[in-house]
């Protein structure tokens, strides 16, 4: 009972994802070495997170990987000599004569891609919005209307009391 308690406090999700304290981490090995329920239900999560992970994956485009290659290639067989100097962000570049030198990766285009039919439910939020706009300024503008009619009425009303 104690083993389901501690699988169910969401704990084991914290470490797969990285959140988890070094004080969590620290009894969640000794509850995996203990328990063979917990070791079980933690193999378990992290299978789940590598398939979606997996089927979340987005593929790069067709030709990336040679123009790394070559590029990775083209770097190995230069006979320069390549110097390191620590940036003012404590990262490290390597620096030819001619200055950095980068690995240039292009993509086939800078535009965000949308799946098609979230194209259609955006225009059909923004057409419901507009009639929603419409419905509301109506039913305004008749309100206005019913209090002035109201109004009316009860200055009618009480002059005919006089």
């Amino acid at each position: 009972m104690i083993q389901q308690q501690y699988i169910d406090s969401g704990i084991l999700e914290a470490y797969v994802t990285g959140s988890a304290t070094d004080t969590e981490v620290k009894e969640l090995m000794y509850m995996k070495a203990k328990y063979p329920e917990v070791n079980f239900a933690l193999q378990q999560l992290e299978l789940d997170m590598e398939h979606i992970a997996q089927h979340m994956a987005v593929m790069p485009p067709a030709g990336t990987w040679d123009k790394i290659s070559d590029t990775i290639d083209e770097l190995i067989l230069r006979p320069e000599q390549y110097s390191t100097d620590a940036g003012d962000n404590n990262y490290q570049s390597f620096k030819t004569n001619n200055g950095p030198h980068f690995i240039a990766v292009e993509s086939e285009s800078n535009h965000m891609k949308v799946h098609k039919n979230w194209k259609w439910v955006l225009a059909m939020v923004f057409v419901l919005g507009k009639i929603f706009l419409g419905c509301a300024i109506y039913f305004y503008l008749e309100n206005r209307q019913a209090q002035q009619q109201v109004q009316e009425l009860k200055t009618e009303l009480k002059q005919l009391k006089k």
